[in-house]
């Protein structure tokens, strides 16, 4: 006997972002699943595939959102479901991944909780993961399994690109962001932009204490007449990037623009954002953005183009780094 196997594609969500997630769906062509999720009373989450997916190629969507625990624990669920329902391959679709701040000890007695997510999500029953700006990329070597790790540079820096006119220094709000500087600098180059520069703020840290950072000094080009671009991977309570923006607007640059990828905004984030000498603050949309938290200077641009290509690559297991250009890495 012989059997042609045939491959089917299941996307589905969880309640943490269904926006992003209905549009990857529109972007790949598919409908999402069909699934139960609701929480029990006393907080359990409760998760029932309404269809059969048996033998298919489950792609489990949730970015770890507020509230965290509670959307990371939803997708630990609705991946144990999809093994228990006999899911050939599973794949943690996480546009955020949580917990990747702690990816290492700074002092004594701490967890190193990215690992621990990591952990969590293979002792769940996912068999890959696709993630986006990881904090580090080091953190895809805490998984004993393939990790996709997508970059939105790619759709930020052509935003950007047309925004911004005149030089450009492309600004860090720490010494690690070198690599990450690099990549938009590339990008604006081959869209036609030469005179761009490097620089980066001398961040400190005052020990033991969290969501705290101290702006210190300027270290790279002068900024004085120059459109400065200050590149991150996340906006939390958003000190760093306004204090860097004010410690770059103190140094004569002509305007301030913040670009990350992921926007927590928690806290006084918002306040902070609106009251530091920015033109304008561009985040993607792999982190829900509520009104109350959107104001004029924010634009929002959605990243579920290139979740799309990467989740399809993944199916047809063709290369996902070649989408990016080597970006990705």
């Amino acid at each position: 006997m012989e059997l042609v196997s045939k491959k089917k594609l299941v996307l589905v969500s969880g309640r943490g972002h269904e926006d992003l997630a209905a549009e990857v769906a529109e972007a790949l062509g598919v409908k999402l699943a069909n699934i139960v999720l609701s929480t029990f009373a006393n907080g359990e989450i409760y998760c029932r595939y309404e269809e059969t997916i048996r033998g298919t190629d489950v792609f489990v969507f949730q970015p770890h959102c507020d509230p965290i625990n509670d959307t990371l624990m939803e997708q630990l669920i609705m991946i144990d479901a999809a093994k228990r329902a006999s899911a050939k391959r599973i794949t943690a679709v996480c546009p955020f991944y949580g917990y990747a701040r702690q990816d290492r000890k700074a002092e004594g007695r701490e967890p190193i909780t990215a690992r621990l997510v990591a952990d969590m999500l293979t002792a769940a029953g996912a068999d890959r993961v696709v993630t986006l700006d990881l904090h580090t990329g080091q953190i895809q070597g805490f998984f004993d399994m393939p990790v996709d790790h997508l970059t939105a540079v790619t759709v930020l820096s052509k935003y950007l690109a047309t925004a911004v006119s005149g030089p450009i220094t492309i600004v860090s709000p720490d010494a690690g962001g070198g690599k990450l500087m690099r990549r938009y600098a590339n990008r604006f180059e081959e869209a036609g932009i030469a005179d761009v520069e490097l620089a980066f703020i001398d961040k400190r840290r005052p020990k033991g204490l969290h969501n705290v950072a101290l702006a210190g000094e300027l270290v790279g080009s002068d900024v004085t007449g120059r459109s400065c671009i200050i590149v991150d991977d996340m906006i939390d309570t958003a000190g760093t990037v306004a204090n860097a923006a004010a410690l770059l607007h103190e140094r004569g640059a002509s305007e301030v623009i913040i670009a990350a990828t992921h926007g927590l905004m928690s806290g006084a984030a918002v306040e902070r954002l609106m009251g530091c000498p920015v033109s304008e603050v561009v985040l993607t949309n792999t982190l829900p953005i509520p009104p109350e938290k959107r104001f004029p200077k924010l634009t929002v641009l959605s990243i579920a183009e290139i979740v799309a290509e990467a989740i399809d690559a993944v199916f047809e297991d063709t290369s996902v780094s070649e989408l990016f250009h080597g970006d990705n890495f």
